[in-house]
């Protein structure tokens, strides 16, 4: 019997209406559905009919600039997935949360509960927060530097880790005859003091369905890929050149090994917007529908956030040439780095790269039938430039549909995805095995 071969991976990256910019402009779209439990219900259910791995959702914890030009992420993503999980029984349930913005023993009780609540399958996407001004909302005399915002995440996941490690897998006995319900000498504090945290633990919950909640990271900078070569389980990353792609998937998987991990079981799953038509004609019409309706206003100030540029009085039809990012002030350095590739390789003039950006602010965007769409994305996965993909449609329900109905079952019949759910766990749809769990320089509750 031959072996089978390798399985994609893919998640379904969802933003209230739909991530492109202009989604909510379209006729079809209910603004109402920004709030809507039942829309995302509908969502949760699409991915897991779909039978994707996971829905994923990003965090803001600040409104951002021109909240008139478009709707944000209103809602907050954790509370968001608890209350998905009981409409769904497979698919997995990510949650975008701050390392900057979160204390460890908040957080890692969160999560744990939300693994015990889905019963197993839950996921941390971890972000460090680019947004300067979140922290007014926070207490924060001013947004930490990067470098500083990195050094706290590795601590806070090394904390976190070490919470979710309180409970031995064994620690509940429940013995009614001896009067025992739990072994003491199997529950562990942490002690941890260290730069940034002093935490004693243990959490009160015993270790959750997964061993831990699968870690997520987002971030393509260097410090961004370091934390993941040491943390992350699965990497969400914008790539939207191949070779680029193909770079960043070598250059990640070797700093997994580095740091004594196997690369194979942390998966690397670029982002992928997608225009689907019944012809390619027919998808190039849809997705400039799309982007005539764009408001310049609301790209020039991405474009601001990204470069700390301002091209607000530039003729819209003039070339266009982002300088790269040692040349200038930017905020969101990997970001920064990606424009000034798109510049660089493609020429634009700045209406053409604010058209560019409006579908998936600089990930992959793949435009034409199911047939090519999925060619795409056998390309990139037989190609060593990802292990699957983080799906990022256009607008929500209609995009997510289509590509479940269309795309979906090419990539069942040629053997790269899952005809049916195998296992309940994120992890078992990951093939990632359960942790063992371990110490960390923990003192028993036991002998105190």
């Amino acid at each position: 019997m031959s072996a089978r071969r390798r399985q994609l991976h893919l998640n379904a990256f969802l933003r209230n209406v739909g991530q492109h910019e202009a989604a909510w402009r379209l006729p079809e779209t209910d603004i109402r559905a920004v709030t809507d439990i039942e829309h995302f219900r509908r969502l949760a259910r699409i991915a897991e009919a779909g039978k994707l791995d996971a829905i994923f959702f990003a965090d803001h914890p600040v409104l951002k600039d021109r909240p008139q030009d478009r709707p944000w992420d209103s809602l907050d993503p954790f509370t968001l997935i608890a209350a998905l999980s009981g409409v769904t029984s497979h698919v997995g349930l990510v949650a975008t949360a701050s390392t900057t913005y979160n204390d460890p023993y908040g957080l890692a009780r969160r999560f744990a509960t939300l693994d015990h609540v889905s019963q197993g399958r839950a996921a941390w996407n971890v972000v460090t927060t680019a947004n300067d001004e979140a922290s007014a909302n926070f207490s924060f005399g001013s947004h930490p530097a990067p470098d500083e915002r990195y050094a706290r995440a590795d601590e806070f996941l090394r904390v976190t880790t070490g919470l979710w490690d309180s409970w031995e897998d064994d620690a509940v006995v429940g013995d009614k005859q001896a009067g025992i319900l739990v072994n003491p000498e199997k529950i562990h504090r942490l002690h941890h003091e260290g730069q940034h945290f002093r935490v004693a633990g243990p959490l009160e919950i015993p270790r959750s369905p997964q061993g831990r909640p699968v870690i997520f990271q987002a971030g393509s900078s260097e410090p961004g890929k370091e934390l993941a070569a040491r943390h992350a389980e699965a990497i969400f990353t914008a790539q939207p050149d191949f070779d680029d792609a193909r770079r960043f998937y070598a250059d990640v998987k070797s700093r997994i090994a580095r740091h004594g991990r196997n690369p194979a079981l942390v998966h690397i799953l670029p982002g992928l917007s997608f225009f689907i038509g019944g012809t390619e004609e027919e998808a190039w019409a849809r997705r400039e529908t799309f982007e005539d309706l764009t408001l310049p206003t609301y790209g020039l100030a991405q474009l601001k956030r990204v470069t700390g540029i301002d091209f607000s009085g530039h003729d819209l039809d003039d070339a266009v040439h982002i300088p790269p990012r040692d040349s200038v002030g930017t905020h969101q350095k990997s970001r920064h780095d990606l424009v000034h590739r798109l510049t660089d390789n493609e020429h634009l003039t700045l209406r053409q790269l604010l058209r560019r950006l409006s579908a998936g602010r600089g990930h992959r965007i793949a435009t034409g039938t199911p047939e090519q769409i999925s060619a795409t994305i056998v390309e990139w996965f037989d190609g060593a430039a990802a292990d699957g993909f983080n799906l990022i449609p256009p607008s929500l329900p209609g995009s997510l549909s289509d590509f479940v109905e269309t795309v979906v079952p090419i990539l069942q019949r040629k053997g790269l995805f899952r005809e049916d759910y195998e296992g309940r766990t994120l992890r078992e749809h990951l093939g990632l095995p359960r942790p063992e769990w371990r110490a960390h320089g923990q003192q028993r509750v036991a002998a105190e």
